[in-house]
């Protein structure tokens, strides 16, 4: 199979469910639809070492703000 074509079903290892993973035509995958920043990225490749379905990637997403949020918090808190 050409690795420009290359498509695969994979399960996703944060919820379970199944997904078609397009590494060869990134632009048509469906992780490419979920925006991350570098930071997020590191932050989710720390937990997984596969792809996520997209759904995850936006809980990810959001887990990671929170996370931030609650590091800001903390650190304020101790400042006092």
């Amino acid at each position: 199979m050409n690795e420009y074509t290359k498509h695969e079903i994979k399960s996703c290892p944060r919820c379970g469910s199944t997904f078609e993973c397009k590494p060869g035509n990134i632009t048509q995958c469906q992780c490419y639809a979920v925006a991350l920043t570098r930071d997020e990225t590191v932050f989710i490749k720390e937990i997984y070492d596969d792809c996520l379905c997209a759904n995850c990637l936006i809980k990810m997403k959001q887990l990671y703000k929170e996370k931030q949020i609650l590091e800001y918090y903390s650190s304020i808190k101790h400042d006092e």
